[in-house]
């Protein structure tokens, strides 16, 4: 009788790929594309799947708050920003990273797949606020194009603050 230990093991997902891992929650064989490496080591994606489930446990007014605290101090920050000019590479990280405690102190903890989008997406759009003014009002009240470098920073800070909150507030992604 041959021993299972000898054996060749199939992923359960791809029954053509040859393995020797194993998930560590249900011991089912899988290859490295279906296996998520987790704090605790590697799991399938359906037993990750299955714990985030438990872990989502945001309210529904969660996301309108997210909506507004994100979008509120990304707006203020980009004011601040808008004077730095250089030094806004060094700001702006800082400054996402006071947006992403914020909104994760708002909604007390509580945690959900979508939060970190749109607390990205909230920040995203208060962070563009000053630079598309700043292009309305100058060709409205002026005629005048608007010098770029006038246009660089709060850009600049946009984009930052945004992947910055995003990352800052996303879990395990499979």
């Amino acid at each position: 009788m041959p021993d299972e230990s000898t054996q060749p093991m199939y992923c359960y997902a791809h029954p053509q790929r040859e393995t020797l891992l194993r998930c560590n929650r249900c011991d089912r064989p899988m290859c490295q594309s279906c296996a998520v490496l987790t704090p605790t080591g590697y799991r399938c994606k359906e037993c990750v799947r299955g714990q985030q489930k438990i872990f989502d446990t945001a309210r529904w007014w969660d996301y309108p708050l997210t909506l507004i605290v994100a979008g509120v101090l990304a707006y203020l920050g980009s004011i601040i920003a808008s004077l730095f000019g250089f030094f806004t590479i060094l700001l702006a990280p800082v400054a996402g990273m006071i947006i992403a405690e914020a909104v994760r102190f708002v909604v007390r903890k509580r945690r959900s797949r979508l939060l970190p989008l749109i607390a990205a997406g909230s920040a995203l759009l208060g962070g563009l606020i000053v630079p598309v003014f700043t292009i309305i009002f100058n060709w409205r009240a002026f005629g005048v194009g608007v010098n770029l470098l006038t246009l660089l920073w709060p850009g600049v800070y946009a984009v930052l603050i945004t992947s910055t909150v995003y990352y800052r507030l996303k879990g395990i992604r499979i």
